[in-house]
């Protein structure tokens, strides 16, 4: 088939499908038109064969012809083309010679993703000596002049104009649910031309968003030290159309019938139950934290204020014994949620978690490569190992988990990066294991402000116990002889049921669940004794709105959009139930939110006051220098024991408020 026919038959099949989609566009300014394929091969197969062999050309054809179609003032109209066949979707990482200059699809993650530039498509030069006038098109990165003109003049053309288009450049990394066993992900370079950059794609483009580019690959040369070309050539992706490929909640697409099993589930009185028991059906016991994980799933409504907004992700740290199935539970849910990511502690750096600041190779600037908190947003993100993080990468976290944003300030970047990511972390004890008899805030190696952070923590505690052994080992070999495990609900259906929930369903709190909130929460403020010394807190306002977000994820499991009794009983029941593990003070035997919040018992603290006290009398009647022994005699009259007035002498001296001139002598600084 000769380029007249081509254009004859691409001309005729626009004209049969797309007639009106074209004046359309046209019309409205849009420049370009989509096509698809399956509808272009079944108008002309011959058609169709080419554009896979010889994209470049055909789109020229098609693009002429599109131009026929509208009239000849439009300079400049693109042809899209989507749905190719399934043998040209090729992985990044099977790209091969004899691939260039076809057309293929490929998906990918977007890592990286520069500015837009003008780029120059063709040049025209004049002839000084005969006038001539020469056009040259610009297809390599190389800009190209004349070399000769038909009156025998070389070079000194002088450059009349030049046409301009808008190119972009984005890496594309193959997505990890496309990776085997200890593959590295691949990466390649992907350009972008005319409507196909920002702006207008923002969203799609952004780094994180999961997209399926079809276009032409072709080689780009490498230039050495020297000068010369390399023998080795890189490769790039010309784009010709791209679309993101739905990852989000918001985005997931549930058929009619879909929707019809979510309505007839949410209706069955014991789906709650039922969805706990499906959520991790491979690991016994462990209802609460279950439930607490189905919640986070459901999470609460985000609520934007003028002010700003209040989060609706709640985040749980699994502090636990080895082998108690932390990392199964993280590992699962990062499968069920939409967009998760699993990231582990010494494999995860603070500029990994939160973003980066690259050296672009294309524009010769910096570039944001956004970290697995800000690739999730909208998702989940499961950080195992969280104490082995060292601190300085840990605290990278504290801003994304309460403010959900990520702010970078380096080489001449300061970007904001939304990460409104819900994080589920796990944890081991200092020492491996909890010791029964120590505070167990003491036995958490994290800073107390990240751990505040979290609105529910977990203790998943490996006591012996005859009676659950005995089950557990049953549970746990049966799974070994028959590996089929009988989900009450099916994971897919988890997947679109919670996506359902998020898109539709908006809680709002009744009176009532609001009053018993607010009874729980004076209750438990006021409970703790007003003896001598500080009054323990026993609950913090971070934790009321952890109530009110759990509540609200509750009314979400039956698709409800009222808060009830019910929904605030089970949130409260949640949040005692944490307090009770984590919180309880062994000497008052009250809960006491510091031992989270700051480390130091309201206990410890008001006997630093006392011990501080009985300095500031000493001094006076005694003078500068004071004997230990003083002060806890003067402590034990207190009914302080000796024991923890030297505790606190010591906490004193770090603190730098007192030094030891000699030894059993202290004095004020």
């Amino acid at each position: 088939m000769d380029i007249t026919e081509q254009i004859n038959k691409f001309q005729e099949f626009l004209e049969s499908s797309y007639h009106n989609e074209l004046l359309e566009n046209s019309q409205q300014g849009k420049d370009f038109l989509i096509v698809d394929f399956t509808n272009l091969s079944k108008f002309s197969p011959d058609l169709a064969e080419a554009l896979l062999e010889t994209p470049e050309e055909i789109i020229k054809v098609g693009e002429l012809s599109a131009r026929k179609i509208i009239g000849e003032e439009l300079k400049e109209f693109s042809i899209r083309i989507k749905n190719i066949p399934e043998s040209h979707y090729i992985r990044i990482r099977n790209i091969r010679s004899k691939h260039l200059k076809k057309f293929i699809q490929i998906d990918g993650i977007v890592r990286q993703k520069s500015d837009v530039r003008p780029q120059v498509t063709s040049g025209k030069f004049e002839c000084p000596s005969c006038g001539n006038l020469i056009n040259i098109l610009q297809i390599d990165t190389k800009f190209k002049e004349p070399s000769r003109c038909s009156c025998g003049r070389k070079g000194k053309f002088r450059l009349i104009s030049k046409e301009l288009v808008d190119a972009q450049k984005l890496v594309l990394e193959e997505a990890p649910e496309d990776l085997i066993g200890g593959e590295q992900p691949k990466r390649i370079n992907i350009f972008l031309k005319k409507d196909l950059v920002s702006p207008i794609t923002e969203k799609k483009t952004n780094p994180g968003s999961k997209l399926k580019i079809v276009g032409e690959i072709k080689e780009v040369p490498i230039v050495l030290a020297s000068g010369g070309l390399s023998t080795r050539f890189d490769l790039m992706i010309e784009a010709n159309y791209l679309e993101p490929v739905q990852e989000d909640f918001t985005e997931i697409d549930i058929s009619k019938k879909e929707i019809k099993e979510i309505k007839k589930l949410s209706e069955d009185p014991k789906v709650y139950e039922k969805l706990v028991s499906s959520l991790i059906p491979t690991i016994f016991g462990h209802e609460k934290v279950k439930e607490a994980l189905l919640l986070q799933l459901m999470g609460g409504s985000k609520k934007q204020r003028k002010q700003g907004v209040i989060r609706g992700d709640m985040h749980i740290l699994l502090i636990g014994d080895p082998g108690s199935g932390k990392s199964q539970m993280l590992k699962r849910m990062s499968q069920i949620a939409p967009k998760a990511r699993y990231v582990s502690g010494k494999g995860a750096s603070g500029a990994g978690l939160t973003a980066s600041v690259v050296k672009d190779e294309f524009l010769r600037g910096y570039a944001l490569e956004a970290g697995a908190l800000v690739l999730t947003n909208k998702g989940l993100c499961c950080i195992d190992e969280l104490d082995k993080m060292t601190t300085e990468d840990s605290s990278a976290m504290h801003e994304a988990l309460e403010q959900q944003t990520i702010t970078i300030s380096k080489a001449n970047i300061q970007a904001t990066l939304r990460a409104e990511t819900t994080v589920l972390a796990a944890a081991n004890p200092k020492f491996g294991r909890f010791d029964p008899y120590e505070l167990l805030a003491k036995q958490i190696n994290l800073p107390s402000t990240l751990i505040n952070r979290f609105d529910l923590i977990f203790p998943i505690r490996d006591l012996p116990d005859s009676v659950r052994d005995e089950k557990m080992a049953e549970f746990i070999l049966a799974l070994h002889q028959d590996t089929k495990i009988k989900e009450a609900i099916d994971s897919n259906l988890i997947k679109k049921y919670v996506a359902y929930s998020r898109q539709n369903v908006k809680p709002e709190l009744t009176t009532i669940a609001l009053n018993e909130i607010k009874a729980f929460y004076v209750k438990m403020r006021n409970t703790a004794s007003s003896e001598e010394g500080i009054v323990a807190i026993p609950i913090s306002p971070r934790q009321l709105e952890g109530l009110v977000r759990l509540a609200e994820a509750s009314a979400r499991t039956r698709l409800s959009d009222k808060v009830t009794k019910k929904d605030s009983q089970r949130a409260i029941e949640l949040v005692h139930f944490c307090l009770s593990q984590i919180g309880l003070d062994p000497e008052t035997g009250k809960i006491d939110i510091d031992r989270i919040t700051t480390g130091i018992t309201a206990s410890e603290r008001s006997q630093i006051v006392i011990v501080r006290e009985i300095i500031n009398d000493l001094e006076k009647t005694i003078g500068k220098t004071i004997p230990v022994e003083d002060v806890v005699r003067e402590a034990e009259i207190k009914g302080v024991d000796s024991k923890k007035v030297e505790e606190v002498i010591e906490k004193l001296k770090r603190s730098g408020d007192i030094f030891s001139p000699r030894h059993g002598l202290i004095s004020k600084i």
